[in-house]
């Protein structure tokens, strides 16, 4: 927001919620504002609480076309690692995010990359916990996120 006092931000992210969930939401928190683009970063939650790919893909698409239903541009960023991921979730991750990457009509920013650890794809570059980043890591998301943002807002 600092970096773009021009732009309205509302931030309706909520710490641990799955895809399901904010696709419950969605229409209330996100199509009900109207807003010039959406950034959707969604998938980690469900990863890490065993969910598949499938249905994660499932919930993003909903979200992804209820956006454009509503002429909404979608910004939709990767998702992040978290330390403690075990190969078989670090696996998941790519899958999704190469589906991410390969949605027509959507803006990908690799958040992942913006926030993974150097020569290692699948750890956090700094973290408090183990499962989130720092606050350096949430500047460098951003800075992943604003040149799509850019781009939709054309």
């Amino acid at each position: 927001m600092r970096a773009h006092p021009d732009w309205i931000v509302l931030n309706r992210g909520v710490n641990g919620e799955r895809s399901d969930q904010i696709r419950a939401r969605f229409e209330r928190d996100v199509i009900r504002n109207s807003p010039a683009a959406v950034v959707i970063i969604a998938g980690v939650n469900d990863i890490y609480q065993g969910r598949t790919v499938e249905e994660v893909t499932e919930q993003l698409q909903a979200m992804y076309s209820r956006a454009a239903e509503a002429r909404i541009p979608v910004v939709a960023g990767s998702i992040i690692p978290f330390n403690t991921a075990t190969p078989e979730q670090n696996r998941r991750m790519r899958q999704v995010n190469d589906w991410i990457r390969g949605q027509p009509n959507v803006a990908f920013a690799d958040t992942r990359g913006a926030v993974s650890a150097a020569g290692n794809p699948d750890a956090l570059f700094e973290s408090p916990d183990g499962l989130h980043p720092t606050a350096a890591g949430y500047r460098r998301m951003a800075e992943a996120i604003a040149p799509s943002i850019q781009r939709v807002l054309r």
